[in-house]
């Protein structure tokens, strides 16, 4: 099995871009737990509201909810800034449009990691992976590159939003080609509570009692990566270098 190396450390500004609330709590919020309890500051963009996630609820009864189990679900492993972009669930596209927004709140936001969930066809074989997480995951990387060059939408110069071109990585959780961890032994529970917020969403997902539910996928997946880092519990990523 392959040996994972540990994620940088020598930063001090995240933001965590995803198409969906929840995708952050399905293993990669405690690894945000742990940069948080280590002063680090991590910023989540939602693409889009997570408005079709829900069958028994209209998309516009859902998305409010959802809204609100975001926020408080960040704000269980320290974080306080969440936005939202407002892309339709379900269908978003990857493209100009995506890239020019995404690039905005890279240049907004000035991180040096940029993070975001797997991109590729599946988190496992035999499996499929979302439109459209592979749509944000494509446009995320592309984007990190977009915010640093002027002439790319340079209109983004005239909102006063300068070029950034500190993204030094992005980070791309629960990919199948990771080859480096986080360590969250000690920030696991923060996981499994930030992911317990979504209560309405898992109401929805299983008839499982949540905390079960919850309890039982985090582990299976951390304990696994902890065997492969030599830690009780470990989060991986997928590491892109820019």
């Amino acid at each position: 099995m392959t040996e994972l190396l540990a994620m940088p450390e020598d930063w001090s500004r995240a933001l965590a871009i995803v198409a969906h609330p929840d995708d952050m709590e399905y293993g990669a919020a405690a690894a945000v737990a742990h940069w948080t309890g280590g002063g680090r500051e991590v910023a989540y963009l939602m693409v889009s509201r997570g408005e079709a996630g829900i069958d028994t609820m209209s998309p516009e009864e859902c998305a409010p909810v959802r809204d609100a189990e975001q926020r408080a679900s960040a704000a269980v492993v320290g974080v306080s800034s969440v936005e939202f972009l407002d892309h339709k669930d379900g269908v978003i596209e990857s493209g100009v449009a995506l890239r020019r927004d995404l690039a905005a709140a890279i240049r907004r936001h000035r991180p040096e990691l940029v993070i975001t969930l797997n991109r590729r066809e599946a988190f496992v074989p035999g499996t499929w992976n979302s439109a459209d997480h592979r749509a944000v995951g494509e446009s995320v990387l592309d984007a990190a590159n977009d915010a640093g060059n002027r002439w790319i939408f340079p209109e983004l110069a005239d909102e006063g939003l300068e070029p950034w071109g500190g993204v030094r990585w992005v980070a791309l959780a629960a990919s199948p080609e990771a080859r480096h961890a986080v360590d969250v032994t000690d920030t696991f529970e923060a996981g499994v509570a930030s992911l317990l917020e979504h209560r309405a969403y898992i109401a929805a997902l299983t008839d499982e009692d949540p905390e079960t539910y919850v309890r039982g996928f985090l582990t299976s997946f951390a304990a696994a990566a902890g065997e492969r880092f030599g830690t009780t519990y470990a989060t991986t990523f997928e590491l892109v270098n820019f």
